[in-house]
This record gives C-alpha cells, sequence and structure tokens, in this order.
C-alpha cells in the first residue's frame, strides 16, 4: 500500500524552524498509541499492529508473546492491558488468533533463505527477534496464566465461590484448586512441569545475560528437552563466609536415585559458621578437603546430559551456591503448591507423599544425597500420577481439605465460569473455541480439542478442512525439527556457514594500499561508509590488501559505490565484493531489502569525518564522478565549500536527533531517528524513517540538498537487528580463519531449500484460510546450542477486514 504524498516533497524550500519539545511531544504520542508506526494508510477503524519505538531492537519473549495474544483475546473489556512492547490497535475488532510454530529455525535461517521466504517478508509488516524458549511453546501459550483478568465477562461470580470449601464430587470445583490452576487436571510429561523462564527470573533463579550471574558457569544444555528427558536430583548444602553463604557439599542423584556424585567442597572465603545443624558440615569434615567450586562444576557440566532435567526443592538456592545456570529445572516446592505462595517443607512432602522419614533428629544435619533422592522421587511421583491424583489422594493430609465440605457452598449453577486463570480456560469460559494441530505435544488441552498429525502437510489440510476456525488456533510445524534431528552431527558446521554466508554480506576486500599501511588507517578510511566491525590485514610479498566487515549492509554496499577506484596516495584502490557461491543472488536480496515491508520508507545516513579525508589526501573522484554526484541508490552530498574538505567543517561531523530532523525533515515528517553509538561515543550514522515513502523518494532523488558531509542511501538492514553481523556473532573466535571454508552438502542445501520454497507455500495458504480481522502470528522459535543462544523471530499481521489477502 502506498502511502499517501506528503506535503513538503523537496529540499529546496526554506527550513522551517519549529520548537523543538512540541515534536518530542508528538513523537512520544506516537510512540505511546502507536500511529503511523508504519508509515500506511489503514483502513478506518480497521486492527493493526506496531512495536513501540523503545521495542524495536530489543527481542521479545514467549512471555510477552503470551501478553499479546491475551490482549487481543480479551482486550480491556476482560480486564487486560495492552502489551508493555506493541500496540494492536481497534482490538475490539479481532476476530480471532492464529499462531503457527515452526520448530527448528532460526532467524538466521530466515535471512538465509531470504528471497525463498515471499510470503513471509511480504505480507507480515512487524517482525521482532524472539528469545529461545525451553518451554513447549503451544503448551505455554494455553496454559499461560491470564494474571490481569479482573473484567466483569470473565469473573463476575467469583465472589460466590470460596476457595477453601472444595467439594471433590464436582469436576469444575478443583479448577479452584492452585496445583490445578498452575497445572490443569490432565497427566502430562515432564515438560509440562518445567519452570519457565519467566517465573525463574521472578524466583531469582541463575538465567543467562541476567544481571547478577555474569560470572556464572552454564551447562552444556540445548533446546531439545522432551518428555523422555532423563532427571537429576541435586542439593548443596552451604556454610556461613565473610562472603555470605557458599558450597560446601553438592549432591547429584540420577533418575534411579543412585548417587552420581557427592563432593565436599572447600570456600574460598574464611568461613564463620559451618551451619552444621542444619548442613551436617563440620570443621574436622573440610579441614583435608581441597575440592573447589571450579572442580564441583566441572564435574557437574561432564556428568549431566545434554537434554538433562534438574530436580530440587527450592533449587534456585542450590545453583546459586554452585554458581551454575541450568535451563531446565523441576522445583518440587512449586510442583505441590499452596494459596498465597507458601511452600511445604521438603521434609514435609516425603512424609506425606512418599512415606519416609528425612531430616530427622536423630541425624546430624541433612543429608544432601537423601534430600536430592526425595525431591527426585517427588517429582516423579507428580509427573507419573498427575495433578488430580496427587489431589484427591492428598488433599486432607497436604492442603488440610476434606472430600465433602460445605455442601451448601457447591456451584449449582452450570454455567457459572471457571475459576481457572489459564487462557484457554477463560477462552472456553466465554464460548470461545481453541485448537491444536501439529504432533502429539503436552498441551493443556482436552483431547476433544487436538488434532495429532504426523507431517506438516497434513496440519494444513487439517485446519483448511475445518467449517469454522477456532478462536484460538495453534498450528506446529516439526518437519524442520526433525530435519535438524536428523543432521545432528552437520548441524554445528552448517550453521557456521549460515553465519559466514550472512556475513560476507557486510564484507569487502581492498586495495592494493600504499606500502606500510596499518589496520588502523584502513578502519579510518572506510569507517566514512559506516561502522566498521574488524580490519583484516591480507599482507602479500609485494602488496598490502585488507578484508573489512563492516557492521551494516548500507556500509558495504556505500563503500563499493564510494571508495573503489578512488585515487589514495597516488595509487587506485579496487573494492570488491567476496567471490563465492553465496554471493551470486546478492544483488537480487538487496534489491528485495529495499523494498522490504521494514525498509520502504526509510534511509540510512552518514557523516563523513573529513579530517580523514585530507589526511590521506583523498581525491575528489569517486567512482569516476566528483564528490557530491549523483550514483545509483545513494546521494553523495556536497560540502558548503564545493568538493574539497576543510578542517573547519570537522566540527559539524557530530549527528545529533535535533539536527538530523531538522534536515531531513525538508522532505517530509519524520517518524523516527535512532542514532546507534557505543557508550562514550557519538553517533556518526542515523537510520531515519518517514512517515511517508514519497518522503524517502524525494530525498533520495533531491540534487541540491544543503545538507553537509552527508552521504545517504536506502535503509536494508532491517530495524530490528542492531547490525546485520550481529545475526552471526555465535561463532567462538579461535574459528574466525576457518568460519569462512564453506563446506557444501548440495544434497543437504537442495533438501533444506525445498523445504523452505514448501513452508512459505504453506504459510501463504494458512494465512489466505484466516477469517478476516485475524490475527495472525509466525514464531521460528530459535534454540540454544552449546555455543550460545541462537535468536529465533516473530512475525505479526492482522489480516485485512475486507476479508482479502493482504
Amino acid at each position: 500500500m502506498m502511502d499517501p504524498p506528503s506535503a513538503a516533497t523537496g529540499g529546496r524550500g526554506k527550513r522551517k524552524k519549529t520548537s523543538a519539545a512540541p515534536e518530542k511531544n508528538k513523537r512520544l504520542k506516537m510512540g505511546e498509541d502507536g500511529e503511523g508506526m508504519d508509515g500506511c494508510v489503514h483502513p478506518t477503524h480497521s486492527p493493526r499492529i506496531s512495536l513501540l519505538l523503545n521495542r524495536l531492537q530489543q527481542p521479545v519473549t514467549l512471555n510477552e508473546l503470551t501478553e499479546l495474544l491475551h490482549y487481543a483475546a480479551l482486550g480491556k473489556t476482560g480486564g487486560i492491558t495492552q502489551p508493555s512492547w506493541c500496540r494492536l490497535h481497534h482490538q475490539r475488532k479481532v476476530k480471532g488468533v492464529n499462531v503457527v510454530i515452526v520448530n527448528g529455525l532460526t532467524q538466521s535461517h530466515f535471512y538465509k533463505h531470504y528471497l525463498t521466504l515471499q510470503h513471509l517478508r511480504i505480507t507480515y509488516t512487524s517482525r521482532v527477534t524472539f528469545t529461545p524458549s525451553s518451554q513447549n511453546i503451544a503448551s505455554e501459550i494455553f496454559s499461560s496464566e491470564v494474571s490481569n483478568s479482573d473484567g466483569p465477562s470473565i469473573h463476575q461470580k467469583k465472589e460466590s465461590v470460596k476457595m477453601h470449601k472444595v467439594n471433590l464430587c464436582s469436576g469444575a470445583a478443583l479448577r479452584c484448586h492452585p496445583v490445578i490452576t498452575k497445572f490443569g487436571t490432565q497427566t502430562r510429561g515432564l515438560t509440562a512441569y518445567l519452570l519457565p523462564l519467566q517465573e525463574m527470573i521472578q524466583r531469582h533463579y541463575p538465567v543467562k545475560g541476567m544481571p547478577g550471574f555474569e560470572d556464572f558457569v552454564c551447562t552444556d544444555s540445548v533446546n531439545c528437552v522432551t518428555d523422555s528427558s532423563p532427571l537429576y536430583g541435586l542439593d548443596c548444602e552451604m556454610c556461613l563466609t565473610e562472603k555470605g553463604n557458599e558450597l560446601t557439599r553438592v549432591s547429584l542423584v540420577d533418575s534411579d536415585g543412585n548417587c552420581v556424585l557427592d563432593e565436599l567442597v572447600k570456600p574460598e572465603n574464611r568461613i564463620l559458621d559451618y551451619l552444621t545443624r542444619f548442613s551436617g558440615i563440620t570443621a574436622a569434615m573440610l579441614r583435608p578437603v581441597t575440592t573447589t567450586l571450579r572442580d564441583v562444576q566441572a564435574k557437574i557440566k561432564a556428568l549431566l546430559p545434554w537434554d538433562a532435567v534438574l530436580v530440587g526443592h527450592s533449587l534456585n538456592g542450590d545453583l546459586v551456591a554452585l554458581k551454575l545456570i541450568h535451563p531446565h529445572v523441576i522445583d518440587t516446592s512449586l510442583l505441590y503448591r499452596k494459596e498465597f505462595g507458601q511452600r511445604f517443607k521438603l521434609k514435609v512432602l516425603a512424609e506425606t507423599v512418599l512415606k519416609r522419614q528425612i531430616q530427622t533428629e536423630k541425624k546430624m544435619g541433612h543429608d544432601s544425597i537423601e534430600d536430592a533422592a526425595a525431591a527426585l522421587e517427588l517429582a516423579q511421583y507428580f509427573i507419573k500420577t498427575g495433578p488430580r491424583q496427587v489431589l484427591e489422594r492428598h488433599l486432607e493430609e497436604l492442603w488440610g481439605y476434606t472430600l465433602e465440605e460445605e455442601k451448601e457452598e457447591e456451584i449449582t449453577d452450570s454455567s457459572a465460569p471457571s475459576l481457572s486463570l489459564r487462557f484457554a480456560d477463560i477462552l472456553q469460559t466465554l464460548g470461545r473455541t481453541v485448537a491444536f494441530i501439529g504432533k502429539r505435544s503436552a498441551v493443556a488441552l482436552d483431547l476433544s480439542n487436538q488434532q495429532w498429525h504426523s507431517s506438516d502437510k497434513e496440519v494444513l489440510a487439517s485446519y483448511r478442512k475445518q467449517s469454522q476456525s477456532s478462536f484460538l488456533s495453534v498450528l506446529q510445524f516439526s518437519s524442520f525439527s526433525d530435519h535438524v534431528k536428523r543432521c545432528v552431527p552437520e548441524q554445528e558446521q552448517r550453521y557456521q556457514r549460515v553465519c559466514a554466508n550472512l556475513r560476507d554480506m557486510c564484507v569487502v576486500f581492498a586495495g592494493p594500499f600504499p606500502a606500510g599501511f596499518s589496520e588502523r588507517e584502513v578502519k579510518r578510511f572506510f569507517c566514512c561508509c559506516g561502522p566498521v566491525r574488524k580490519i583484516k590485514m591480507l599482507n602479500t610479498a609485494v602488496r598490502v590488501h585488507a578484508e573489512v566487515e563492516f557492521e551494516l549492509l548500507e556500509g558495504a554496499v556505500l563503500a563499493l559505490k564510494m571508495l573503489n577506484g578512488l585515487s589514495l596516495q597516488g595509487q587506485s584502490i579496487k573494492v570488491q565484493r567476496p567471490v563465492n557461491e553465496s554471493m551470486l543472488d546478492l544483488d537480487e536480496t538487496l534489491d528485495a531489502l529495499m523494498g522490504d515491508a521494514l525498509n520502504t520508507s526509510s534511509l540510512y545516513a552518514i557523516k563523513t569525518k573529513l579530517r580523514t579525508a585530507e589526511s590521506m589526501n583523498i581525491s575528489a573522484k569517486v567512482n569516476g564522478h566528483t564528490v557530491g554526484a549523483q550514483f545509483p541508490g545513494a546521494s553523495t552530498i556536497k560540502t558548503a565549500n564545493g568538493p574539497c574538505p576543510t578542517k573547519a567543517h570537522n566540527k559539524a561531523s557530530k549527528l545529533t536527533e535535533e539536527t538530523v530532523r531538522e534536515t531531513f525533515g525538508n522532505f517530509g515528517a519524520v517518524q523516527r531517528v535512532d542514532l546507534p553509538a557505543k557508550p562514550g561515543k557519538y553517533a556518526r550514522h542515523a537510520s531515519i524513517k518517514f512517515e511517508s515513502s514519497h518522503s524517502k523518494h524525494a530525498a533520495l532523488t533531491s540534487e541540491d540538498l544543503s545538507m553537509e558531509n552527508y552521504v545517504i542511501c536506502p535503509s536494508l538492514t532491517p530495524s530490528h537487528l542492531h547490525s546485520w553481523v550481529s545475526l552471526a556473532t555465535t561463532v567462538d573466535a579461535e574459528g574466525e580463519d576457518t568460519e569462512k571454508t564453506h563446506v557444501h552438502n548440495s544434497h543437504q542445501d537442495q533438501e533444506m531449500e525445498l523445504m523452505m520454497r514448501k513452508l512459505d507455500r504453506y504459510l501463504g495458504k494458512i494465512f489466505k484460510s484466516l477469517p478476516p480481522c485475524t490475527l495472525s502470528v509466525v514464531v521460528l522459535p530459535g534454540h540454544n546450542s552449546v555455543h550460545g543462544e541462537l535468536p529465533g523471530l516473530c512475525f505479526m499481521e492482522v489480516k485485512s477486514g475486507s476479508g482479502g489477502e493482504q
């Protein structure tokens, strides 16, 4: 959809000076309500989605995605507020929600196959990086708690029910219990009881990337936990030192209850109290010990399989003592839940559920092996028995309820809404249908709402055959995940190749440079085109060349257009791209990126550093044209005193939002200005998004811009990326010299390409089948590897209310 022409269509007119304060207020208002975020004209009162300005380059989590889904389905009438990271406009017009989860794919896969995935890059106008989750995404969507659901349409009768008066003869009454509210009534696999990332953060579990855990060690765990993954019980004992609680003993038991690790540990700091009455540790026991914290960290990493699940009672304290980060945990203190956040002691649960005495007064302190084994058995019992049976067997002993108490308080009105806060339960209470279609999974739904299929083709056919779409439908494609599992030995090598191919798009080779030219001088020479990430000098016996890697695609494009053929100290410099297979479709990819829905009204601008240019005696010729001449797709702006730079202009090299808005506002309303800069440094380049694509065109085609020392070109790097090479930063430094060695497996490459084409076709058919005004979300989940987090990608679009495909 084309934008209407802006009132300001050129740069020849006088600049109109306006107050900075009203302009700022206007921008803030735009960011808050989201109007005009994509620069398009929208049908009146048609639902649409937009990202908040301050969240463009921040990844969203699974919890934030469910936040959007809750608002889309329930809205303000259901007591739900707008999501914290985006805006869904005219939510009341939303007629349904559809989520497609494509397991096994990452953000890098999308940009590697960018040209192939035409439907995804054209149809979805909102795109944001997605943080990988250890949880089952489909299950979390259905079972996520709607914490703010206080609207009259949902809980209008909740005051008539007393939670502490439960009658097990009524199935609906079970939903009042905190265990059922959290886990439902069905017996499910262990993945249903893993602690979600957001809850781990809230309960102070060590989480990678969170403040305070920078020096913690991560286990070699990846995002491949299944219901058959092994459970390991863990328990630690601590003592009090000058620095606080420190580890003195750690015990690990396997799923059969066998102790595989039991070590005493020497604290690093002076011990103030051995806490013997709790830990059982004495000075005599620790005196001969030489084992350190680092030693036991290494042993645990070596012992745990890559898909291990750790079990413990209030396990966060143990992991903090170990200074260990593990993403897959089950906390038994949160399985057997009590009201108001209270928790049972491990000793009470072991005695009531396992009929076993632990932590008795006869023993001196706790036995960490015994405690680890008890927590493990409690988790295994809960998983095997199921939440409902656990309640029926231990309701009176643990929670103090009788089987039939206060019968007169029973709910007799069959139409009374459920008190469950689970998303799926609330929707069904309101008469809205929910459905899951995919491979068999631990989804918190009745079997009547699930359809299990063995292939993506069957999932698609099943959805399209529905006579009436469910209000909330979640589809799960698993063919890519299956493909990845089949190629496990080659997977890391193939991912490194994807990273290398993406990185190559930001690389240019340049030379020959004058003898003795240094890496620092090369960087100063090329930074006039954009931020440089890395320089690699290529010294031969005769001449000096360099490999220059930019952070942004725009930098490489401008380097080719501005610096190729330029004379440096009397020597002509040649700038060219790498010559390899990954570059064959580059021109087509760049054209597609220019027309990407995220870039249609955006420009990239740099502020040249004239002192560098002068010191290097850069010629006034750029690709055979004087500085300031036009070249395809980019504009170089003349200086005020002609093409020859002077030192007087160095003061103007600093960019500010005010000056950028004042300069580019001559071509139309500027919606957003991004000025990325390192701490303590000022910005040298900017991304400018106009409210209209016509304003962008006017800026690109203007011949007499009065902006000093600017170079502009169409934006290429999508707005949700800090830089293009941020897609490919997980390869270890030791592998940098080998990462560009492209080892090919043509059969697997062809298979992957065919799968991508099929996926894009399937997604297009699903979108076409959606009813008008349906919020469509496509999630590439990403995953965690031994080399770090591989981010995913989330696409969002509301289908046009006219019923046609956008």
